[in-house]
């Protein structure tokens, strides 16, 4: 059964950093990509970082050089570092699965991806 589990959210002050955890069970990291999504109140689900079944990754423009995703195949996890984080940055971050390596623009499209996980919150307030 495939399955995503978000871990790690919570409460930071500006400046801050944080780790979100996805525990990805049943996948197979080389033929499906993965990306970290985020919704803040009143807001769309918008696309924060993707990792592409090839190994490349991509990130918003507005968490580049600020956010960083990896894996580790060992543990069947996929990661999402948040540094110097800021009050815009709160929202529930999901962890999204699909199969293949969609092109660039179709990283971000919310419905392309097959499988979610439940979010997790992260709030960035002092």
């Amino acid at each position: 059964q495939l399955q995503l589990v978000e871990s790690g959210g919570g409460l930071v002050q500006p400046g801050g950093s944080l780790r979100l955890s996805c525990a990805a069970s049943g996948f197979s990291f080389d033929l499906y990509t993965f990306g970290w999504f985020r919704q803040a109140p009143g807001k769309e689900r918008e696309g924060v970082s993707f990792r592409r079944s090839d190994g490349t990754t991509y990130y918003a423009g507005s968490v580049k050089g600020r956010f960083t995703i990896s894996r580790d195949n060992a543990k069947n996890a996929v990661y999402l570092q948040m540094n110097s984080l800021k009050p815009e940055d709160t929202a529930v971050y999901y962890c999204a699965a699909r199969r293949g390596r969609p092109i660039v623009s179709e990283l971000y499209n919310v419905n392309a991806y097959d499988y979610w996980g439940q979010g997790t919150q992260v709030t960035i307030s002092s």
